[in-house]
């Protein structure tokens, strides 16, 4: 039974792989609600179910954290609960509609 996670701050999670399911469910539900071709959707959607499979098809914990290789599932889980914030303020940006108006010149062009 892991007893500390070593890093200030954060707390070993009681139930990490019921807390990571339910996180990445959210997220997925989220990303549905966005136009199938929005590319913050095709790709976090492709992660997160990557994610999810593992994370479902492992009973180990070390496993589950050796697969997904991201550090511990307690760190996942932060990356995991600020993905989800994420992706609800990018269905509220709407980042895949056209821009309002031009953009001003050189904006896209690097360097400049």
């Amino acid at each position: 039974k892991k007893v500390m996670t070593g890093l200030t701050g954060l707390a070993v999670a009681r139930h990490p792989q019921q807390t990571l399911k339910v996180l990445y469910e959210k997220i997925l539900r989220t990303l549905t609600k966005m136009p199938e071709n929005a590319a913050y959707r095709r790709y976090t959607q492709q992660i997160t179910n990557e994610r999810l499979t593992i994370v479902m098809g492992e009973s180990k914990l070390e496993l589950i954290e050796k697969k997904l290789n991201a550090g511990q599932l307690e760190e996942v889980i932060l990356q995991a609960e600020r993905e989800l914030m994420l992706s609800r303020k990018m269905l509220k940006w709407e980042p895949w509609k056209p821009l309002i108006e031009d953009a001003p010149k050189n904006q896209w062009k690097w360097p400049v």
